[in-house]
């Protein structure tokens, strides 16, 4: 299988980590497939982090990655703002991370809420009222509304949690308006970032990750090659339940298992 693949994209949270924990031997994956000599991306909707937050996490677990081999959500919000509204101000509701990415791309962050272009929502495990409050006046004073990514839930080491569509809801109820654009997984921004730092065509790519509705249908949507590992937000008796066209062409119980099947010992 491995020989009508260059380039590979690798998701991250329910795939290399839950929470703080590796998945277990998932470097010894990827240091497989480089071994082969496969181009490799790491692509996360993990909006509430920045790339260097990214990488250390990488480090602490033995994965060697240059920051440029990280697309994560942050990143290419912070890179569609500075390329289509290089002057628009924004809020965020989320993480320091979001803000660390978007100042890194030189996006300019609001002074307050009502001065805000835009609100961009990410994932935010340190919420309160307050934040929620501040996003909901940047709306209210009308600021169009941009998400990271939508996913209901992420795998955390304690099971799945609540994840941006849970933000993204709180405010759209509030505030009877609805996010204008989505720019992580399955959209065509993650790809296409992907395979500009890949410098892959999309038939000669494999998607490894979790998520049948955002890594199985980003791949599906560009030929690219899918496998899902079952380690994170898909469970094995749920694949019964897929559709035709969300279904991976290769389904392992984790990341070390590409090994196996790079090697044919499994299908």
């Amino acid at each position: 299988m491995m020989e009508d693949i260059d380039g590979v994209l690798i998701d991250l949270d329910g795939t290399i980590w839950k929470g703080n924990a590796l998945i277990p031997r998932a470097e010894e994956a990827v240091a497989y497939l480089r071994s082969l000599g496969k181009r490799i991306v790491f692509v996360s909707n993990r909006g509430n982090w920045s790339r260097r937050m990214c990488h250390e996490q990488l480090g602490r677990f033995g994965i060697a990655a240059e920051e440029e081999d990280i697309i994560l959500s942050s990143t290419v919000t912070a890179q569609f703002l500075r390329k289509h509204y290089p002057l628009c101000q924004v809020w965020t509701l989320g993480d320091e991370g979001l803000r660390e990415e978007l100042r890194h791309h030189q996006v300019p962050l609001a002074p307050a809420p009502e001065d805000a272009d835009f609100l961009i929502i990410t994932l935010h495990e340190t919420m309160t009222y307050r934040d929620l409050d501040l996003a909901f006046r940047a709306v209210y004073h009308g600021a169009r509304m941009i998400a990271t990514n939508i996913d209901q839930t992420f795998p955390s080491e304690h099971g799945k949690a609540i994840d941006v569509a849970g933000m993204v809801g709180a405010i759209e109820a509030a505030a009877a308006r609805k996010v204008e654009i989505v720019l992580g997984k399955p959209s065509c921004f993650m790809v296409e970032a992907a395979l500009r730092q890949l410098q892959v065509p999309p038939d000669r790519c494999l998607v490894i990750g979790d998520s049948v509705e955002s890594d199985i249908r980003m791949g599906r949507m560009y030929g690219m090659k899918t496998a899902l590992v079952l380690t994170g937000n898909t469970k094995r008796d749920e694949l019964d339940r897929l559709w035709e066209k969300e279904r991976p062409d290769y389904v392992i119980d984790s990341i070390y298992d590409i090994i196996a099947l790079g090697e044919g010992i499994v299908r």
